[in-house]
């Protein structure tokens, strides 16, 4: 599942393809919304909440988006080939006179009045990459449930939105604890917050596969702090990575 800098990274290709532009095509391929028409209409935003994409479009609409595992949104010049999958994958077609957005396997594609946003995003904690982020709000979430595995409680976007798999366990590395250690448990639990902050901030600006990992992905390789064998286990079917030097708690 795409994690918050990969979500505000799409939504700013969106966007800048997109924002101020008239809609010249339009086409949602899903039933409940296929006769939706949208051509004509100026997109007036886009805009990322946590792992939501929100496409704000003239006469109070919004297009609502959730990439999950596999989904993902393409830009294309107008004329240029679309490559981002076979077509019975797309699901949504925006287009202008200069670019085309394509939505490739979306499993949540909705089309609201912007009125109504909150019905699909009000539950989420505060974004890390969002205008709404308040640090005290999120480590009061988190603490909530003090016997709550810091993993999990990470993981809740109701706590704060933003945090993936792979964040999760970068957030707990930094923080110096394992991701079953009861967050009540937590040292300076503040840290949690700013680590994940700091994350996301440092690899909104680079492509996925560029991102600057600690120990995900790690097992077997030295860590990075002090050389010990970076470990793996599952943590709610999750592959999770850890220092079991650096980091304090229980192991998976």
């Amino acid at each position: 599942m795409p994690e918050g800098d990969t979500v505000w990274q799409a939504a700013r290709r969106l966007h800048t393809a997109l924002a101020g532009c008239v809609l010249t095509r339009s086409d949602l391929r899903v039933p409940r919304f296929a006769t939706a028409d949208l051509t004509g209409r100026t997109v007036l935003d886009v805009t990322p909440r946590g792992k939501h994409l929100l496409t704000r479009i003239e006469g109070g609409l919004t297009l609502h988006s959730h990439l999950r595992m596999d989904g993902a949104w393409k830009v294309y010049a107008a004329g240029e080939r679309w490559r981002g999958g076979a077509d019975h994958q797309i699901r949504a077609v925006l287009g202008t006179a200069e670019n085309t957005a394509v939505g490739y396997r979306l499993p949540v594609l909705e089309l609201l009045r912007t009125s109504e946003e909150a019905k699909v995003v009000g539950h989420l904690g505060p974004d890390l990459l969002g205008p709404d982020w308040d640090p005290a709000t999120a480590l009061r979430n988190l603490l909530a449930d003090p016997g709550r595995p810091v993993g999990e409680a990470l993981l809740d976007q109701r706590n704060l939105a933003g945090v993936g798999n792979i964040f999760k366990s970068e957030t707990c590395f930094l923080a110096r604890v394992t991701p079953w250690l009861p967050v009540g448990e937590v040292p300076s639990p503040q840290r949690l917050v700013t680590a994940a902050k700091k994350l996301l901030e440092a690899n909104r600006e680079r492509p996925g596969g560029q991102r600057r990992l600690y120990v995900y992905g790690r097992a077997g390789r030295p860590c990075p702090r002090c050389r010990t064998a970076v470990r793996t286990a599952d943590q709610d079917n999750r592959p999770t990575y850890w220092c079991p030097h650096c980091q304090s708690g229980p192991a998976g």
